[in-house]
C-alpha cells in the first residue's frame, strides 16, 4: 500500500509540473500582440447552428461587432426545429456581413457537425476559415488578434473561458480543462518534445494532440491539405481528429486560451450537461482500452486515497494518513489553481472527487451504450 501511495504521489507531482508549465506557456489570445502592418486577409467565419435559439443572436452580434474589417460571417441553419431560423432572418435583414445558408439533409455516412461545417466551407471566399460554435461569443478585437497569430502559424485553436452557472456545470465542465492541463504540455501540440529522439516523432507526435472545435481557425491551404471536414465526416470528436491529421503534415498548429476575450457556455442545465458529455466521452479516447485504463487510473488516484485517508484516521496509521492526505491535497490545490486561473468559483475545487465520481458513472453509461449498440441523442439526432 505504501508503494502505491508513493507512486500516486509521484504521478501527482508530474501532473503538477505539467499544470505549472501550462500556466506559464498556455497564453491567452487577449495577450496576442497585433501586427503593425497586418495584411488584412479575408476571413470567413463559419457557424453551424442547430436548435440554437438561446445563444445564436449573442454569438452573431459579437462577430458583427469585430474591429477587423475584411471578413464575412456564414451561419448554417442545420434544419433547426426551434426559432433559430427566424432569429437568423431578423439578423440577416439588419446586417450586411451576414450570410444565412439553409442546411441540406445529412447523408447517412456523415455526422451532423462535420456535415454542417463542410457545407459552410464550400461557401467561403476567405483566405482564413474560422469554425465557431454557436454558443461562443467574443471581444471585439479577437478577430484581429487571431489573424495576427495566424501570420506565425497555419492553424489556431482557442479554448474559451467557460461560463458556468448551474451547480452541475460548475462541478464538471472545468474537469475537462483539468484533464487537459494536468496531462498534456500544450507546447507539445505545437512541436515535438525536445527530449524525444527524432526517429520516434512520427510514432509519438500524434499522441500529443488536442483542439477545441468551439474555436478553430485554418489558413485555407492547411484546411484543404487534410480534406477539411470531409476527412473527418464520421468522427464524433472531429476537432481532435483534424488536429491529428495536421500532425502528419508540415503545417503548424497552436493552442491558446480565451480568458478575457473568448467565452462559451456549453450547457445550461443538468440534463444538457449529461447528454452533451455522453455523446462524445467515449469517443474522446483513442480506443476502449485507453478509456477503461483512464477510468481505473482516476479511481485509484482521486477516489481510493480518500478511502485510505479515512481508514488511516480510524486505524491511527500516521504514514498512510500523511501520504493519502498529501495526494488529496495536491489535486485539490491543482483544481484551485485552475479555478482561479479561469475565474471559476474557487470552492468548487473542494468537490473535485465528486466530479470524478460523476464521470465514472457517465463512463459506465457510455460503456453500456457501446456494448449494447445504443446511440446518444443530441439536438434531436442520434450520435
Amino acid at each position: 500500500m505504501i508503494y502505491f501511495l508513493l507512486s500516486a504521489l509521484l504521478f501527482m507531482s508530474v501532473t503538477s509540473a505539467v499544470l505549472l508549465r501550462n500556466r506559464i506557456e498556455f497564453k491567452s489570445i487577449i495577450d496576442q500582440s497585433i501586427t503593425s502592418k497586418l495584411n488584412q486577409p479575408k476571413v470567413s467565419i463559419c457557424v453551424p447552428a442547430r436548435n440554437e435559439e438561446k445563444v445564436i443572436e449573442k454569438c452573431v452580434r459579437s462577430l458583427l461587432n469585430q474591429s477587423y474589417e475584411n471578413f464575412e460571417i456564414l451561419v448554417l441553419d442545420d434544419n433547426s426545429e426551434d426559432s433559430t431560423p427566424s432569429i437568423l432572418q431578423h439578423l440577416n435583414i439588419e446586417f450586411d456581413h451576414l450570410t444565412i445558408i439553409q442546411g441540406q439533409p445529412k447523408p447517412d455516412d456523415w455526422l451532423g457537425k462535420s456535415w454542417a461545417c463542410h457545407q459552410l466551407s464550400q461557401k467561403t471566399t476567405g483566405d482564413i476559415l474560422i469554425f465557431l460554435d454557436a454558443d461562443v461569443w467574443m471581444h471585439s478585437n479577437i478577430l484581429t488578434k487571431a489573424v495576427s497569430k495566424l501570420e506565425e502559424i497555419d492553424v489556431l485553436t482557442i479554448w474559451p473561458q467557460q461560463k458556468v452557472q448551474s451547480f452541475l456545470e460548475k462541478l464538471v465542465v472545468p474537469t475537462i480543462y483539468f484533464s487537459l492541463l494536468t496531462l498534456l504540455p500544450v507546447v507539445y501540440v505545437e512541436r515535438s518534445p525536445r527530449w524525444m529522439p527524432k526517429f520516434l516523432s512520427p510514432l509519438v507526435d500524434p499522441k500529443f494532440v488536442a483542439a477545441c472545435g468551439q474555436f478553430i481557425a485554418f489558413k485555407k491551404s492547411a484546411y484543404d491539405s487534410i480534406d477539411g471536414h470531409r476527412g473527418v465526416k464520421n468522427e464524433i470528436v472531429e476537432d481532435v481528429e483534424l488536429a491529428r491529421r495536421l500532425k502528419n503534415t508540415t503545417y503548424t498548429i497552436s493552442m491558446m486560451n480565451g480568458i478575457g476575450g473568448v467565452y462559451c457556455r456549453m450547457y445550461t442545465s443538468g440534463s444538457e450537461t449529461w447528454d452533451g458529455f455522453q455523446k462524445n466521452f467515449l469517443a474522446g479516447f483513442g480506443n476502449l482500452f485507453e478509456f477503461v485504463f483512464m477510468a481505473i487510473l482516476h479511481f485509484l488516484f482521486f477516489l481510493f486515497p480518500i478511502y485510505l485517508f479515512v481508514n488511516a484516521i480510524i486505524k491511527n496509521d500516521s504514514l498512510v494518513l500523511l501520504l493519502s492526505g498529501s495526494i488529496i491535497s495536491v489535486y485539490i490545490v491543482q483544481r484551485l489553481i485552475l479555478n482561479f486561473w479561469f475565474k471559476w468559483d474557487w470552492w468548487m475545487a473542494l468537490l473535485h472527487p465528486v466530479a470524478v465520481i460523476w464521470f465514472e458513472v457517465l463512463g459506465i453509461k457510455c460503456m453500456t451504450n457501446h456494448i449494447f449498440g445504443l446511440k446518444s441523442i443530441w439536438k434531436g439526432r442520434s450520435v
